[in-house]
């Protein structure tokens, strides 16, 4: 599932590796899951990077990405229809 660019699945790998002590491997299953989109492992970078173990350049080429794909998911006509959602959920 990683490989078929599942971000949970990346992660998972990325959290096994680093309780297993390879920080350098578990640091980029996170770097490639950020940028798919997780949020976990972009705490993970954080906590990664106030260790001393991910450059300051690589976390935040990771928050860039990791935003860029929130930006993509968003768009105007997908948060009207949000709104649009609530505003009937409220009605009833």
């Amino acid at each position: 599932a990683a490989i078929a660019g599942h971000p949970t699945a990346r992660h998972n790998l990325g959290a096994i590796e680093w309780n297993n002590g390879s920080m350098e491997r578990a640091l980029k299953h996170f770097i490639i899951a950020a940028n798919l989109g997780d949020d976990n492992s972009v705490d993970m970078l954080k906590h990664g990077y106030l260790e001393g173990v991910l450059s300051k350049e690589d976390f935040a080429a990771a928050l860039r990405a990791h935003q860029a794909v929130g930006d993509a998911m968003t768009s105007p006509g997908r948060d009207a229809a949000a709104a649009g959602t609530a505003r009937r959920r409220n009605i009833r």
